[in-house]
């Protein structure tokens, strides 16, 4: 049988994992990337590490998503998250937009109106319990626009993202010209839980008034949902995908000398921005990383899985008029994501030294 998991992990990580494994109790944050369908792989890990083995820890947790990583974070921090994010896989591989008659795809509004119904079917009643966990603080990132793109408009939003490329294709601190970094954490008193960078950021209370609107404003994709608009507790503007600011959320985590960033990760580069994607140079890890470790598919694995790939944003285009087909091999693909989950327990059981790659 093909491996499924690979663990990579940053000089620091990977000395404390080889001198003895790893217990929750080490474990000071948790990571949940952007990146759409993909996020489905990760599920049944998040099954087992929020339901099973985080628990055992009586301590803080800080966990950190954006798009659909916030999704998921806020999933964990539910009374019974193992029930939760199955429903999460449920509902996410069954969603349906159908394009409306003369179109082939669905128009922003009727994508965004379909979410948020989404999210008060799932959250509703229950927001309380995210934001009331006795451990686990949620941080939900978005990303605040600037300038141009502080109101969305139809013709200077797409200008405003033009500019947005080119400026952080020169480098990437200058993205803040047009975009920012926000975050909504329910106890924002303690500040972040990572060490300033590049990114200009703003920090905001996450609570009962500003829940489903700082979710929904982290999943936002541009041109494809809207905007989020005036989100309470927060300056008044446009917000969008936290992915576009922190795609893979490269951080560099306050951690003791004996705790690590857990990432579980669809794939092994950290990249920085979703605007980042194109410079492969930014995929690289840094200093910031050195405390991380990613669980992370092998590649070979993943071209055993229905398409040979991860699920993805475009398979809602190719399966079009085949929803089923779709259902189909998305749940397969959450299926055989069990065995990355038994790899890891395995290893939890019985660490080796080999398995752990630098990242």
């Amino acid at each position: 049988m093909t491996r499924a998991l690979r663990i990579y992990a940053g000089p620091r990580a990977r000395e404390l994992l080889r001198n003895g494994g790893l217990r929750p109790e080490q474990v000071a944050a948790i990571t949940a990337a952007a990146g759409g369908p993909k996020g489905l792989i990760l599920l049944r890990m998040d099954e087992f590490l929020f339901g099973h083995w985080l628990p055992q820890a009586q301590r803080p947790l800080q966990l950190v998503g954006a798009s659909i990583g916030a999704w998921r974070m806020a999933t964990a921090c539910l009374a019974d998250p193992v029930s939760a994010f199955q429903r999460l896989a449920h509902d996410y591989i069954h969603q349906d937009f159908q394009a409306p008659p003369g179109r082939k795809r669905p128009s922003a509004q009727q994508v965004s109106t379909a979410f948020a119904h989404s999210l008060d079917l799932f959250y509703g009643g229950r927001v309380h319990e995210v934001l009331e966990h006795p451990r686990w603080h949620l941080h939900v990132v978005v990303s605040q626009g600037q300038d141009g793109l502080r109101r969305e408009h139809p013709w200077l939003t797409p200008l405003g993202y033009a500019a947005a490329w080119v400026a952080n294709a020169v480098d990437r601190r200058y993205l803040g010209s047009w975009l920012q970094r926000g975050v909504f954490s329910v106890r924002p008193e303690q500040g972040l839980p990572m060490w300033p960078d590049t990114m200009p950021t703003q920090q905001w209370p996450l609570d009962a008034s500003n829940f489903m609107s700082a979710v929904r404003a982290s999943c936002s994709i541009p041109f494809a949902m809207q905007a989020v608009h005036d989100i309470p507790g927060a300056p008044k503007g446009a917000y969008w995908d936290g992915g576009i600011t922190d795609y893979h959320l490269h951080w560099a985590f306050k951690t003791q000398l004996d705790e690590v960033t857990l990432y579980p990760h669809f794939q092994r580069a950290v990249v920085p921005g979703w605007l980042d994607k194109a410079w492969k140079a930014r995929h690289l890890a840094t200093p910031a990383l050195d405390n991380m470790v990613v669980l992370a598919p092998d590649p070979d694995w993943v071209k055993r899985l229905p398409n040979g790939k991860l699920p993805d944003r475009h398979d809602f285009v190719h399966y079009a008029q085949n929803f089923k087909g779709r259902v189909a091999a998305w749940s397969q693909a959450v299926e055989a994501s069990q065995q990355l989950v038994d790899e890891w327990q395995e290893w939890l059981a019985q660490p080796s030294a080999d398995r752990v790659e630098p990242l």
